[in-house]
């Protein structure tokens, strides 16, 4: 390590010897920390004290794609969030072999700290609890993950089920090498087991099915014949068409890639997976890999990609052999207890009564943040400890409690659940439902809400390898295909890396599908990006009118803006505010219909005149 002393503790040495044994694949090269004579900021990074702070300096670096760090840099103001955060905790796990909670990073933020508490945990040679995931054989009968059950439960009570169809689709500008793109598709299916795999009943339980490789053709449509002006629109009928096609899980493929040829230099992609299948983890992967083959073979290169040393149900297997015993119990006992007693459903004044028999149809309503707005949650966050994500979650449970005056508000929410080096560079489903209950109770400060919001998401990221579908079940709660068991909103926030593809002759942009389909009543979704923070609100049209969650979006924003402007409002403040603007917007709106009954009578009476 960098400069080492020969004060050095015994503990270090013996530290230093334990490094030697980790192989050297595992630890990630560090950049040596020097001051460079050319900076403005003339910022200066302390000197890196043992292996163990050198290790953990490594993986900030890798993971934030930074070029130094120093140890006293604390991670979520140098751009860390709780996405990187897992994948910081999973390479730890690997380098140092001990289990290190989630929650060390967010209560030791700096290197200096996490490190101290990585030694502590060394000392007390408390060793990982999870085995490595390994290859298990194919001639058996293969698994689904609880994650997998779960949607392969869904869609045989409501088969054909178009909620989990993950379209996407991408407009390509330039010159198309035809070739290389189906050669590039073909090769990532044939990497990727869980692209080959469809489900197969073996004594009333479903297993997986993986196919052997096997090469097809690209379909391509030909719009060149249709005018100029008609070829968009068509276009966008058939990425909407492709979208609402049902998969049939026991058939396969579970993926569909089309490819729109609108004139001789522009293209859309369209592609299809079931959720089973992938997640949006997985299509991040699938555009990496596909470019990185794209390039390579249209230069006659091999490809560039390395095998991969295990599958999606490897995993799967992996999951159900390490779920069990003492792993399982702890996991158990903190979610009975984080969701023991009654569990209130969220009533949302409703614009139209919930019909005998829901659908899944629903729509979209943008929401944009001013950069300033979005700057000063960021700040916010900071001063208060907590990431963006509880930020806006906080922010989210008080516009829900102005809407139904509940204290006691349950909010589904996603998880990567890649906490493993393992599945980082896997295609699959991996995702996790958390359940986030927070206690709005007491008429707490925005500032105590943020509080309790970051100690319930910590506690359930803490605990987020029992599966949904485990956890509804250990509930002992019935499932309905009418509504989520646990949670009637969802909320979200991407703030992973934007996928930086590039490929040769070629522009990339992302083509819209409109959404006509939605899972839950209500969800909030949102992004964070260089500009700013932005997003949409998603709602079932069988409940509420676009005029609503229209209003709803303007009345998230004030709620935002008055809590950056004073953290310590309270929420029967903001309850108040709340119900001002709506006074305020019930008045123009009387005013815009009195001016209206005005200018008819008016014109009737000049009519009259007339006559």
């Amino acid at each position: 390590f960098l400069e080492a002393e020969p004060r050095l503790s015994k503990c270090h040495l013996e530290l230093g010897k334990l490094l030697d044994k980790i192989p050297a694949d595992q630890i990630p090269k560090v950049r040596p920390l020097k001051i460079s004579a050319s900076s403005t900021s003339k910022q200066i990074y302390p000197t890196l004290r043992t292996p163990i702070e050198e290790v953990v300096a490594g993986i900030w670096t890798q993971i934030l794609g930074l070029n130094q760090v120093g140890i006293d840099d604390n991670f979520f103001e140098l751009g860390g969030h709780s996405l990187l955060a897992t994948q910081v905790i999973s390479r730890l796990r690997e380098a140092f072999k001990v289990e290190i909670p989630l929650s060390y990073l967010f209560e030791s933020p700096t290197i200096a700290k996490l490190a101290s508490k990585i030694e502590a945990k060394m000392k007390a040679g408390l060793g990982l609890i999870a085995p490595p995931i390994v290859p298990v054989a194919r001639d058996q009968n293969l698994p689904l993950s609880f994650a997998q059950q779960r949607l392969w439960f869904l869609d045989r009570l409501n088969p054909g089920d178009l909620t989990y169809n993950i379209p996407s689709a991408v407009r390509l500008t330039g010159s198309l090498n035809l070739t290389a793109l189906e050669r590039s598709l073909n090769e990532v299916v044939r990497r990727h087991e869980a692209l080959r795999t469809h489900f197969v009943e073996v004594d009333g339980q479903p297993m997986q099915k993986i196919a052997p490789p096997a090469t097809f053709s690209l379909p391509v449509i030909d719009l060149r014949q249709l005018p100029s002006v008609q070829r968009e629109q068509k276009a966008q009928n058939l990425a909407v068409e492709e979208a609402q096609l049902p998969f049939d899980l026991a058939r396969g493929p579970l993926l569909r890639v089309i490819l729109l040829q609108l004139d001789e230099t522009e293209y859309v992609l369209l592609l299809t997976m079931h959720h089973i299948v992938s997640d949006l983890w997985s299509a991040g992967i699938l555009i990496r890999e596909v470019a990185a083959l794209y390039q390579a073979f249209c230069n006659d290169l091999p490809s560039p990609l390395s095998e991969l040393p295990i599958q999606y149900a490897d995993f799967a297997v992996w999951q159900r052999q390490w779920m069990q015993g003492e792993v399982l119990a702890t996991q158990q006992t903190y979610w009975q207890q984080q969701l023991s007693g009654a569990l209130t459903v969220l009533k949302l004044p409703a614009d139209k009564p919930r019909p005998l028999q829901p659908t899944s149809e629903g729509r979209m309503q943008s929401l944009v943040l001013p950069k300033d707005l979005s700057e000063a949650l960021k700040s916010l966050s900071q001063r208060e400890g907590v990431t963006l994500f509880m930020s806006l979650l906080a922010a989210f449970n008080a516009l829900l409690y102005c809407y139904t005056q509940q204290d006691d508000i349950l909010v589904g929410s996603p998880i990567a659940n890649r906490n493993r080096g393992e599945i980082e560079e896997l295609i699959g489903f991996f995702i996790n439902t958390l359940v986030l209950r927070t206690d709005l109770s007491g008429n707490p400060s925005f500032r105590e809400l943020l509080s309790r919001v970051r100690q319930v998401t910590l506690g359930a990221y803490a605990h987020q390898d029992l599966p949904f579908e485990k956890l509804v079940g250990e509930l002992q709660i019935e499932r309905d295909l009418d509504s989520n068991p646990l949670f009637q909103v969802w909320f979200t926030l991407q703030n992973s890396s934007t996928v930086d593809v590039s490929l040769p002759d070629l522009t990339l942009n992302l083509f819209e599908v409109k959404k006509t389909t939605v899972p839950f009543d209500l969800a909030l979704l949102l992004s964070e990006k260089p500009e700013g923070i932005s997003g949409c609100f998603e709602y079932k049209t069988d409940l509420f009118a676009a005029s609503t969650i229209l209003s709803m979006v303007e009345r998230f924003k004030m709620l935002l803006q008055s809590v950056v402007a004073d953290p310590d409002i309270t929420l029967n403040q903001i309850v108040e505010n709340f119900h001002e603007s709506n006074r305020q917007q019930q008045l123009i709106k009387e005013q815009e219909y009195q001016n209206t009954v005005r200018h008819k009578l008016t014109n009737l009476k000049r009519k009259s005149q007339k006559l």
